[in-house]
């Protein structure tokens, strides 16, 4: 039997040097989002509404993913796009933890950090589908799902430690009131992670000359793209899905930094719980979407996080334990929702705008994010102003927050139900 392109040596080294890559992103994305970004923002005065506007700009960043349908018609490959942006990109959230050591007024500071955040995502979502592209071309079409829910898995089980030691760390540095301390060892890490970064991309073959399309016109590409019903409910999907998460995740951290007064480490131990539980799901996630459908597997995702929703509601500091649930069925509806949301788009968009496709899904649904995080911040002013109180009712304004996200999931579930699933889908 002649052996498959998918079994050599370069294949599956390139799927080894994804996998690697998409480990050492994951650790990046830890040390810049959460319980350490939140302490960062905290520490040079940002108001509590603005902490979740910032953490929430990865939505914002995702409009520039237009630029990615220019970006697959330059006269450069996917690698070398890939590999310099993305290098730069981890280069913005490593100097984002030396802002405290600037000399300047907090206002400085709060752009500074805000123009980092901003530049960073903008490298990393400007060639995100791009290398998406690249390297799952190394993957065999009717394993993706299972290729992503390993890689995943991976990704999840190594994060656990690294979480746990870099929550430790820091919170020794917090103890003997050492915070700047403890940005620049978050800083050093985050360039050796770029350093390892670098060198797994550079591991990753080049692509195929085949990948590259004829070129067509940017607008002709929007237009094909926008024609197309069934990926324009795809779209809206991803419209209420980003709306329900923003809405409400990126004020979190806050949240749990000051009211529920919770640790690094405490929150890193939390999210090592909530990782064995999206690790225990991922596998089963994936194999149920290649069996399926990439609609159904995002559904399932979304019943979690409907459920981790509610569950944020009741979340006080007296009830604190409830973020644990919250974090767990959260992290794990990502089992479902996460590769599903890039997969879906192979449903019903031919592989040649695959990219564009993508870009023009993510770039819209980020929008509505951040409107929403914005439309958030301004009703968690509202609720703090009002002495946490709404209707005569204490409640803090993360758990109103929850509440509305939770009826946004429930729509999107709807939606996925009585329109995408029903939607026929292309296998390529």
């Amino acid at each position: 039997m002649e052996m498959s392109i998918y079994d050599s040596k370069e294949y599956r080294r390139s799927r080894t040097a994804y996998i690697v890559q998409c480990t050492g992103e994951y650790f990046t994305s830890v040390l810049v989002t959460d319980a350490f970004l939140t302490r960062l923002l905290s520490a040079i005065g940002i108001s509590d509404s603005l902490v979740g506007i910032i953490s929430s700009f990865i939505t914002l960043a995702f409009v520039i993913q237009l630029l990615s349908i220019q970006v697959v018609k330059a006269k450069i490959s996917s690698k070398k796009l890939v590999m310099i942006f993305d290098v730069i990109s981890v280069f913005c959230f490593m100097l984002m933890y030396l802002v405290p050591f600037v000399s300047a007024s907090k206002e400085v500071k709060t752009i500074l950090v805000t123009a980092l955040v901003f530049f960073a995502y903008i490298g990393k979502y400007l060639v995100i589908n791009v290398l998406f592209k690249w390297g799952n071309s190394f993957v065999e079409p009717k394993n993706r799902g299972v290729f992503s829910a390993g890689k995943e898995t991976i990704s999840l089980f190594c994060g656990m430690f690294f979480t746990a030691i870099m929550g430790y760390i820091i919170d020794k540095y917090e103890s003997v009131n050492n915070l700047n301390g403890a940005f620049l060892f978050l800083s050093g890490s985050i360039f050796v992670l770029n350093i390892c970064n670098f060198i797994s991309l550079s591991l990753i073959a080049k692509e195929k000359v085949e990948d590259k399309k004829a070129e067509e016109p940017y607008g002709k590409v929007i237009l094909k793209i926008i024609k197309n019903k069934k990926f324009r409910n795809v779209i809206f999907l991803t419209i209420l899905y980003d709306t329900a998460r923003y809405f409400t995740i990126g004020f979190l951290g806050v949240y749990k930094y000051k009211e529920l007064m919770m640790s690094a480490l405490l929150v890193q131990i939390i999210n090592i719980v909530a990782g064995l539980g999206r690790m225990s799901v991922s596998k089963a996630f994936g194999r149920f979407s290649d069996k399926y459908s990439f609609a159904k597997g995002f559904e399932l995702g979304l019943w979690l996080l409907a459920a981790g929703f509610v569950v944020n509601v009741f979340t006080t500091p007296s009830s604190w334990y409830l973020i644990i649930i919250f974090t767990v069925l959260q992290t794990c509806s990502y089992a479902g929702t996460n590769a599903n949301s890039f997969n879906i788009t192979y449903s019903y968009i031919d592989s040649e705008y695959i990219v564009q496709a993508m870009a023009v899904k993510n770039s819209i649904g980020g929008l509505f994010g951040f409107g929403a995080s914005i439309l958030g911040g301004k009703i968690l002013d509202a609720v703090q102003s009002n002495g946490n109180t709404v209707f005569g009712i204490h409640v803090y304004g993360q758990q109103v927050l929850s509440l509305i996200s939770f009826v946004i999931v429930c729509v999107a579930i709807l939606f996925v139900r009585k329109v995408i699933e029903k939607q026929s889908i292309m296998v390529q």
